[in-house]
């Protein structure tokens, strides 16, 4: 019987070493060779000083460039009393753009984060036909009465909200 228990307990510390050298084999061995071959292969990037490293190769959709025209904001005052109403007008000029939404948002920028006030949108706005100063057969006008400092925010988004443009200022009213 002694013998039986003497062959089990070798064939176990084969088991065992076999476990150690098949853990070995396949992680620590492949692990050791990816750091060291990485290694190299930065190595060499970073011996030429002029190798540009594109990290984002994608290119983005429209949504994310650059406009080319401008939005203006007209009327707007730098002071108002907390009796007189902000009345403004807005004029884009883009090739790209004729017609869209347009947003004009009053925030509270005394206020972290800032808290809007106001908020108007003047739909299906047709300017760069006739050039037409915006809001097209509307008016823009808001009465704010608490004294502070505030931004008015306008934008006009495009008919499939992929393009925009966006323009601010600030004003106090006392």
């Amino acid at each position: 019987m002694s013998s039986l228990n003497s062959y089990k307990g070798i064939i176990i510390v084969k088991l065992k070493l076999a476990v150690r050298r098949v853990f070995y084999l396949v992680f620590l061995i492949p692990a050791v060779a990816s750091i060291f071959f990485g290694g190299l292969v930065l190595g060499e990037v970073l011996k030429k000083p002029e190798r540009e490293l594109n990290m984002m190769p994608f290119d983005f959709s429209e949504k994310f460039k650059v406009p080319t025209g401008t939005m203006t904001i007209i009327g707007l005052q730098k002071e108002y009393s907390n009796s007189k109403p902000i009345e403004i007008s807005i004029t884009v000029s883009d090739p790209l753009f004729d017609c869209g939404d347009l947003y004009i948002t009053i925030f509270d920028v005394s206020k972290v984060p800032k808290e809007v006030v106001t908020q108007s949108g003047f739909f299906d706005q047709c300017f760069e036909k006739n050039d037409l100063i915006m809001p097209i057969d509307d008016d823009f006008s808001e009465l704010i009465d608490i004294p502070g400092l505030y931004e008015i925010v306008s934008e006009i988004n495009n008919k499939t909200y992929k393009k925009s443009l966006t323009a601010s200022e600030r004003f106090i009213v006392k």
